[in-house]
């Protein structure tokens, strides 16, 4: 009985930043505030996201569960630095997993071929209509271009809060109607 009140409460609190009004000003500030964290936590990320056909940044992620889980966030698709798109990801996920965490992403498309895909689905997903390489990079650290070879990669970064399970696996990314 208390697996499923907890279910519900995470639902409806999920549910309910999900569905708050969204803005395209307030996204796109939001958004230039993470480029910012992860230009100043990653040497020469601008240098990368400059190389990339594009790249989508979630500036919050809000993720939380005790053995079933939810995730959502709202977020920017950019083209040649200017926002083109607007996007939600969401996914749920069953197993071992506990705590609430916010979190910040950015996902690169290498070749102009994973972002043509990505922008005419309905709904992508991952795992699903194509794949995300996470990349694990300390602060300060560089990216190494020459070791990466997916035309998806992904960042995870500015963690806040304590979540067991980081993984972009079943997350879905469903364009915002304005």
């Amino acid at each position: 009985m208390k697996r499923f009140l907890l279910i519900v409460l995470l639902t409806a609190l999920l549910s309910s930043c999900a569905s708050l009004e969204w803005s395209a000003a307030r996204i796109d500030e939001e958004a230039d505030r993470a480029l910012g964290q992860f230009g100043e936590q990653i040497d020469e990320a601008d240098i990368f996201l400059g190389q990339a056909s594009g790249f989508l940044v979630f500036p919050r992620v809000i993720k939380a569960g005790i053995g079933v889980g939810a995730e959502t966030g709202e977020g920017v698709l950019r083209i040649n630095s200017r926002s083109v798109e607007y996007y939600r990801t969401t996914s749920g996920s069953i197993g071992f997993q506990a705590g609430a965490q916010a979190k910040s992403m950015v996902i690169v498309f290498l070749t102009q071929s994973a972002l043509d895909t990505f922008r005419k689905s309905n709904g992508w997903r991952v795992g699903i209509d194509g794949s995300v390489a996470m990349i694990d990079v300390g602060i300060g650290k560089s990216i190494d271009t020459d070791n990466i070879r997916d035309p998806v990669v992904g960042f995870v970064f500015s963690s806040r809060g304590l979540m067991y399970n980081l993984t972009f696996e079943g997350s879905r990314f469903t364009k915002l109607q304005k």
